[in-house]
């Protein structure tokens, strides 16, 4: 079995603590471990490290390198970021020909998962529904009417391969109003997509070459350099010119290949925002919700979230439901219901010329 972790993500809505330097991947906001670390091992149960291929970003090298320490996965650089199939169809590439019809495993790095024995096991039953030739998408049944996530929408009928509670996928459904994500919770057919997919790198760069052809003829070209001196010299060459395009709509919505997708209930969230990381840790709260750092004083102060890596101390009177976040150079104060919107913060200093702090 094979895994590829993609970790090329920005992760901007969660500034000032992440930054185009240290995204939220390579943050601890979930334990004392970075969320990439956490993914890192995740795959450890189902393969040995030297098939787990991550790809990142040319700026992110020196930390991931660091993070990965002895263990001994693959690291992949891309000089630019372009979107999933390409990130996908790089690391499928790398994987020796005479394996590349085993199962491999596609998923992102920044994401929690509550229980990584359950992840494991939905894992490996999707890999088994992956040999016959389907393409498997994990999917989340939904706890809420989320917003802010795309969803699977399945078709009816009996289970794929003998496994009951696989459907196969009608189509993705892209983030939904509130009314439709509310009439999502009912229909027992719409699951959240949590971007985490199971097929092989044989199948993957066949539709490639089929639905992307264009994308094909680049990786093809670049194929030709792997284990070469001039391979750091292809990717920077060929790679920024690939085209850009997530593999949900350049391959899965056009795909003739079977996609199935299998439910899974393992404590997924893809932590998407400072809203998201107080949901996820409200159980940790004091007894009038605060999630807070050591040390900080509160009075009258209900439902919020502070998050610092300074040594200020953080006093907090007669407030709610606000996120602050406290930097060596940046300090973020905002309605903890509005911190989706913290991307849009980072677009508006960059146009002011600081892009020196995003």
């Amino acid at each position: 079995m094979f895994a590829i972790i993609m970790a090329g993500g920005s992760g901007t809505r969660f500034w000032p603590a992440s930054r185009e330097h240290l995204p939220k991947q390579f943050l601890r906001i979930t334990s004392g471990r970075t969320l990439f670390e956490e993914t890192l091992d995740r795959m450890r149960p189902l393969m040995p490290d030297q098939n787990i291929y991550v790809v990142v970003n040319r700026a992110h090298e020196e930390i991931t390198h660091r993070l990965v320490g002895r263990r001994q996965a693959r690291i992949l650089v891309e000089p630019v970021g372009r979107n999933t199939a390409a990130c996908i169809g790089l690391a499928a590439l790398h994987v020796p020909e005479n394996q590349r019809d085993e199962p491999m495993v596609v998923l992102p790095s920044d994401h929690f998962i509550a229980d990584t024995d359950q992840f494991v096991r939905s894992l490996s039953v999707a890999a088994d529904l992956s040999r016959t030739g389907a393409i498997v998408l994990l999917g989340i049944p939904p706890t809420r009417p989320e917003t802010g996530y795309g969803y699977i929408e399945v078709e009816t009928g009996p289970g794929y391969a003998g496994v009951d509670t696989s459907r196969r996928m009608k189509q993705f459904v892209e983030k939904p109003d509130p009314e439709t994500a509310l009439s999502y919770l009912s229909t027992g057919r719409h699951l959240w997509n949590a971007g985490i997919f199971i097929s092989n790198a044989r199948t993957l760069l066949i539709e490639i070459e089929r639905c992307m052809p264009a994308l094909h003829d680049g990786l093809r070209e670049l194929a030709k350099s792997i284990g070469q001196e001039s391979y750091a010299a292809a990717v920077a060459e060929i790679y920024s010119g690939l085209e850009s395009i997530s593999i949900d709509y350049g391959i899965m919505e056009k795909t003739c290949a079977p996609i199935y997708v299998l439910p899974g209930n393992f404590g997924w969230s893809d932590i998407g925002s400072w809203q998201a990381l107080y949901d996820l840790r409200r159980d940790q709260a004091d007894t009038r919700g605060n999630l807070l750092p050591e040390g900080a004083v509160t009075l009258h102060a209900e439902g919020n979230l502070v998050f610092s890596d300074t040594r200020r101390l953080v006093a907090l009177l007669g407030v709610q439901r606000l996120v602050i976040v406290d930097t060596p150079d940046a300090l973020l104060v905002a309605d903890l219901n509005r911190s989706q919107d913290v991307k849009k913060l980072t677009e508006i200093l960059k146009e002011k010329g600081r892009r020196d702090i995003c």
